[in-house]
């Protein structure tokens, strides 16, 4: 049941930046400019695509999933902060929650790491497998 649920969470938690990420590119300028009105530079947007394309599959795959579960926790608070403070209304309020919740949830992965259906976990086995050698370099 481990090996199910944590590949199952970082799938769901993965595919949300993912999808996110490549809606950004369809919608670039509209993007860029919804940033800009909302005080961060347009300029950021090709590290946000990066970010979520790139962390959401290392966390689908499991592959560097701390690190990137660690990255991912710290943008989804920041974008909570910056674009859904507004909490007179409900649905900033609702997104700003949301955003911390998959915070935790990343958090999480970033503490507990990926298990053993993932990259890390093959590389982890894999490496465990491994004869010590005695012999000295």
């Amino acid at each position: 049941m481990d090996k199910f649920a944590t590949l199952t969470g970082r799938i769901l938690l993965g595919h949300i930046f993912l999808l996110a990420g490549i809606s950004k590119i369809s919608g670039y300028a509209a993007t860029q400019g919804y940033m800009e009105a909302m005080g961060v530079p347009g300029m950021m947007l090709p590290l946000v695509i990066a970010l979520e394309i790139g962390g959401g599959l290392a966390l689908i795959l499991g592959f560097q999933a701390r690190l990137a579960a660690l990255g991912l926790a710290g943008f989804s608070i920041a974008s909570a902060v910056i674009f859904h403070a507004n909490f007179a209304d409900q649905m900033q309020s609702i997104m700003f929650m949301k955003n911390f919740a998959m915070a935790g949830g990343l958090l999480y992965v970033a503490a507990f790491g990926a298990g053993a259906w993932s990259i890390d976990g093959k590389m982890l086995q894999r490496r465990r497998e491994l004869p010590h050698s005695t012999a000295t370099v």
